[in-house]
């Protein structure tokens, strides 16, 4: 599974969630810092990315437009890029299973709290 971070999430992730998730990036990783949402929308289309967010910006775009990609947005406000960490990790199965299953194969969008 490949995750792409936007760019309200620190580069420094991709290091520490490698481990879990060796396909992540993020915008500044792919050249892509400072582009509009719907330019890193259709670059995550083109190769296969889900998107990771912190924002409602993704969300709304998969209201309008379906996917892929999937969007993960994490509901858990300004916070650290340990505590996005430990998010991710924690909800580790979920994100697979929203990436991966048949039974989520037409949603859009996991929303973490």
């Amino acid at each position: 599974m490949k995750l792409l971070f936007d760019q309200n999430i620190s580069h420094k992730i991709v290091a520490q969630l490698k481990d879990i998730f060796q396909d992540c990036s993020q915008v500044r990783l792919e050249g892509l810092e400072n582009y509009s949402d719907i330019s890193i929308w259709e670059y995550a289309k083109q190769h296969n990315f889900s998107i990771v967010t912190v924002d409602a910006d993704f969300y709304d775009i998969s209201t309008l437009k379906g996917h892929p990609p999937k969007i993960i947005w994490l509901r858990v406000g300004n916070t650290s890029t340990s505590n996005l960490k430990k998010t991710i990790e924690e909800h580790n199965n979920s994100i697979h299973e929203f990436h991966n299953s048949k039974l989520c194969a037409e949603l859009s969008c996991l929303e973490i709290l």
